[in-house]
């Protein structure tokens, strides 16, 4: 990495010990399961944008980390729109978490947000060291993801009501996987003290710092 180019050409924000992952929530659930996974991703969004609030106020950048579906010609704008406009299953999600023109946004082509994707180069710029993982679904691209992150040496934060899955014991499941095999702190979003996430470079969580 080039000592000279300490930017993302202008585009970075503030540096941030934490970022917040908004995974898959783009989505029109229009797929087999959609159905079941509405009422625990609506919940899941309500509890989300209160919480995006927050960790906006606290000064974390916040990611969406989207998939493509499938289609490689695909972009953040057209599934926005699609979700927005075309009167489908998942677009109550959608409106309660529409992005902010400050957001980022990672198009990921697989389960994890870090394959084959920009987030790395995004969170090593953000000198990022937590990430609060959030969205769509818990079983399955929010684990990958979480595993992913814990194999970077990442600390990994997964408040339980900003995650949602098809079944509530799938949904259990994949936080106890989490928690016990990628140390990860699951508490619900109100418990997390995001000014202490934040914090600055090195410093983890519930630390006094050195």
């Amino acid at each position: 990495m080039p000592e000279q180019n300490q930017d993302l050409h202008g585009n970075v924000p503030d540096k941030s010990n934490a970022a917040l992952l908004i995974i898959d929530v783009l989505n029109d659930l229009e797929f087999e399961g959609g159905e079941e996974l509405l009422t625990p991703a609506i919940s899941m969004a309500q509890a989300l944008s209160t919480f995006k609030r927050r960790a906006k106020g606290a000064g974390i950048p916040c990611v969406y980390v989207n998939d493509n579906f499938g289609k490689w010609r695909s972009d953040f704008h057209q599934q926005l729109e699609h979700c927005l406009e075309d009167d489908v299953r998942g677009q109550p999600v959608v409106e309660l978490l529409v992005p902010e023109e400050d957001d980022y946004f990672v198009l990921k082509p697989k389960h994890s947000g870090f394959y084959h994707t920009t987030l790395p180069l995004l969170l090593e710029y953000l000198e990022v060291r937590t990430v609060i993982l959030t969205g769509i679904a818990t079983d399955n691209c929010v684990l990958f993801t979480a595993s992913d992150a814990y194999m970077r040496d990442l600390t990994v934060v997964v408040p339980e009501d900003c995650v949602a899955a098809i079944e509530p014991t799938r949904h259990e499941y994949a936080l106890a996987q989490m928690r016990n095999a990628l140390k990860a702190d699951t508490r619900p979003s109100v418990e997390l003290d995001l000014e202490a996430l934040a914090g600055v470079p090195r410093q983890g969580v519930g630390q006094s710092g050195e």
